[in-house]
């Protein structure tokens, strides 16, 4: 999932008056009330539209798939009461629990087979994230428009009963199903009111809460769905989600009491704020991995020599350690630690040579590749907005000064959810760029560097090698066998320098120590149904 922070906030008076309209107090009403910051402001709280990590936060509240999470971020069932799986691997059938969608309507099997079809069908949401359900048969011809979308692997054996058939054995598919792309989504009210279903005054879910109110730029309050299937262990009454990209701001509002839990706050601030908010910060790992994408179809980085030039030039250790903080870590392969069944992943071969050994031959490669003097290397790296994006940018830039004078990178700062777009459309030479495990399999980050993988595939690389290994990596249905396939397609693209890996973030909360029900997690999913009040609780 691509990590992207991109709200353009209002006014901080205007949030501040938001915020204390909603809560600040200390009224029951309040304390009913989670207040909860998230990165950005949604485009679409449609699953099957949505595309970050801060809508996953709303819409995981408001759905719920055949798995689910439990506070941990593993999967367990959902809507899924019991399934079965064939001696191949390749067909699993569901069987569905009786739940209801918030109008009174069953839950069928029908609103899976319509929602998974819906996000392949090239002529409905056009989302980029279908290619997630490549595993499923036929999708990759369904979504490119070869073949319609009947002939999509869902069937429906009953009412409760939903028949998944794959391409191969995917071992991670509950954790697949648990993601937003496989969600069910109401067919009859989609049916009747198109895009306009998840308007506040017409939106039907599954999950613990329902949209009440979206004030665009502002904030979005969902309130409890009684008709949610584990509703009955739901604590909070309504959740207030504040988009928001400034850490400074969203610190003072938890300092004055108006949120309960805030998704960041500056690096540099980690020592201060375990004084002033003691108990709150919360500082943990996950399965992300923050890397510079290039467009390997484009000079200059269509020459692979430039590529690892300038991957060798990145000073990893001086910008986690000075720049960043907090928990940032160097990498130097694409796959983050802690992917199940994958104990050790690819490398660069250079690692070990000295910051200096690794500029002389960057600029070896490069004058090899023709560059210097009478041809200077130039190019345009843009990044996001948010976060320590900005920061690390300049860093970067004069890491790559320092190979030689006649390396003139430009850089700039570009809107995140703009920069994902020209990512996808492959309207770029240089770009950060971040992926947060959508389920934790080593598979979900290779997929991205798969030629066939679509919009997805941000540089358009492309290797007959790295794809054979990726098909090779389907048929085994041995966890040691399939992990060795996996690595050789992850070294693979570390010795093409398909891409440029720097850093895996770490991942930074506050949380009032009140609240209950917060796990640090290392897919960073934290569902609002298992959070709760000391308070509450106790009373």
């Amino acid at each position: 999932m691509a990590r992207k922070t991109a709200f353009m906030a209002a006014a901080l008076s205007a949030v501040a008056l938001t915020l204390t309209a909603c809560g600040g107090g200390g009224s029951e009403t309040d304390a009913t009330t989670l207040r909860r910051s998230i990165g950005a402001s949604p485009k679409s709280v449609d699953p099957h539209k949505a595309e970050g990590t801060w809508e996953n936060d709303v819409i995981g509240d408001m759905f719920i798939g055949l798995f689910t999470e439990d506070v941990e971020g593993n999967p367990i069932p959902g809507m899924a009461e019991s399934w079965t799986t064939s001696d191949d691997g390749l067909v699993w059938t569901f069987k569905l629990r009786d739940a209801n969608w918030s109008d009174g309507q069953p839950v069928t099997a029908r609103d899976f087979q319509f929602g998974m079809r819906r996000i392949l069908d090239p002529k409905s949401t056009g989302s980029a994230y279908g290619s997630l359900l490549y595993v499923l048969k036929n999708a990759q011809k369904v979504n490119s428009g070869e073949l319609p979308v009947e002939e999509l692997g869902v069937k429906i054996i009953d009412d409760k009963t939903l028949e998944v058939t794959l391409e191969y054995p995917a071992p991670y598919l509950p954790g697949l199903l648990k993601h937003y792309v496989s969600f069910p989504v109401p067919a009859h009210v989609v049916s009747e009111l198109g895009s306009g279903w998840v308007k506040p005054e017409n939106i039907v879910v599954n999950g613990a809460y329902k949209l009440d109110e979206w004030r665009t730029g502002d904030f979005l309050r969902s309130v409890k769905n009684p008709g949610f299937y584990d509703a009955e262990n739901v604590c909070f009454n309504e959740i207030v989600y504040f988009p928001y990209s400034d850490h400074g701001a969203v610190v003072r509002m938890a300092q004055t009491g108006k949120l309960d839990m805030a998704n960041a706050f500056p690096n540099e601030r980690y020592e201060e704020l375990k004084e002033s908010l003691p108990g709150w910060p919360r500082v943990f790992s996950m399965m992300t991995t923050t890397y510079v994408s290039l467009n390997n179809q484009q000079a200059p980085f269509d020459d692979k020599r430039v590529r690892q030039a300038l991957s060798m030039a990145i000073d990893r250790e001086y910008i986690t350690e000075k720049v960043m903080g907090a928990g940032q870590t160097p990498v130097y392969g694409l796959v983050p630690k802690g992917m199940r069944n994958y104990p050790e992943g690819a490398q660069i071969t250079w690692k070990g040579l000295s910051r200096a050994d690794r500029l002389v031959e960057a600029k070896r490669l490069l004058e090899e590749a023709g560059f210097g003097p009478d041809n200077p290397l130039k190019f345009e790296y843009i990044y996001r907005s948010t976060g320590e994006n900005p920061k690390a940018a300049p860093v970067i830039q004069a890491n790559w000064l320092e190979i030689a004078d006649w390396v003139q990178p430009e850089i700039r700062r570009v809107d995140t959810q703009v920069l994902y777009k020209q990512l996808q459309q492959g309207d770029f030479e240089a770009s950060d760029a971040a992926w947060v495990a959508d389920y934790n399999d080593a598979f979900n980050f290779l997929y991205l560097f798969d030629s066939r993988s679509g919009p997805m595939n941000y540089g358009n690389y492309s290797n007959p090698e790295f794809d054979a290994l990726i098909d090779k990596s389907h048929l085994q249905l041995d966890p040691v066998a399939r992990a060795k396939t996996l690595r050789a397609a992850e070294q693979v693209l570390m010795d093409d320098s398909a891409m440029i890996p720097m850093w895996t973030p770490g991942r930074q909360y506050l949380v009032n120590p009140d609240i209950t029900g917060f796990e640090p997690n290392v897919e960073d999913i934290h569902r609002s149904r298992y959070m709760c009040r000391k308070s509450l609780k106790e009373g």
